[in-house]
């Protein structure tokens, strides 16, 4: 619920893209310092902000982060990976589900910003190449393969290292995947319900709230049968309806509202 507007559309470039999202993440973590100033945060950022003003705020904030690397980003700190890897290599390999996952990492990799370089921080770089097995269109079984990289706060070692790529970084994908139900699963967002920006926003609030309490609904034990027999969109439909119908009590429901009640998931 804490989104960050962004206020002035600066064009369609890609330089001009990330110049406004990126002082929109300065105005969201000041936010965020200011009302969670002791709260534990692991920011999972793609790679738009592997920058070292960015990394510096979050590590002067005392927040640890899991940064998607790209080849293209910080060519200083690939060379540096690239070049003391088979040096001191670093590996743990492992099945993970159907996946069968290297890791290879290098900690306390020097990087230099800002003019002439008068800003240091050490980083620590991980990358993950994995292959599985998967059945093509065609009926045929190929081997898939992936590659990813991050960029880690914190030291990699043989322990931490699944923790903090699969069971962290690798969760950033599924933020993704809940904007896509909110475009394409029954939330509209991609609709322009309105022209005014003060309107657009409020909707986007009241959108995400509505996620929130139809996941919450979902997963309580009185309402689980009902979404397992009418789907997500079915049983909001009937819990509307239901709401709606002159059937209830209208005083009796100002009665029970008055009263503590209990929200119990599994």
């Amino acid at each position: 619920m804490l989104s960050e507007f962004l206020e002035h559309a600066l064009g369609d470039s890609e330089a001009q893209k990330q110049d406004c999202e990126l002082r929109g993440f300065v105005r969201l973590s000041d936010r965020l310092k200011r009302l969670f100033p002791r709260l534990p945060i692991l920011l999972m950022l793609d790679g738009l902000y592997a920058n070292g003003p960015v990394m510096q705020r979050c590590l002067r904030a005392g927040w640890q982060f899991m940064i998607v690397l790209r080849d293209k980003d910080l060519p200083s700190v690939w060379e540096e990976f690239r070049a003391l890897q088979p040096r001191q290599p670093q590996t743990l390999q492992q099945d993970w589900g159907r996946r069968q996952q290297r890791f290879s990492w290098v900690n306390d990799i020097e990087y230099a910003f800002g003019a002439n370089g008068r800003f240091r921080l050490k980083l620590h770089v991980v990358v993950c190449e994995e292959s599985w097995q998967q059945v093509n269109q065609q009926a045929a079984t190929v081997t898939e393969t992936a590659r990813h990289a991050w960029l880690s706060s914190q030291p990699l070692s043989r322990e931490n290292v699944h923790a903090r790529c699969n069971l962290g970084a690798r969760h950033r994908w599924g933020i993704e995947a809940g904007f896509l139900v909110e475009k394409h699963q029954g939330y509209h967002y991609e609709h322009a319900f309105a022209l005014d920006w003060n309107a657009m926003r409020g909707y986007h609030l009241l959108m995400r709230l509505a996620h929130v309490f139809n996941t919450l609904a979902r997963f309580t034990r009185q309402l689980r049968d009902l979404f397992r027999q009418l789907g997500v969109r079915g049983a909001i439909a009937f819990i509307r309806t239901s709401c709606a119908a002159p059937w209830l009590d209208s005083a009796r429901m100002r009665i029970l509202l008055t009263k503590p009640f209990l929200l119990q998931l599994e």
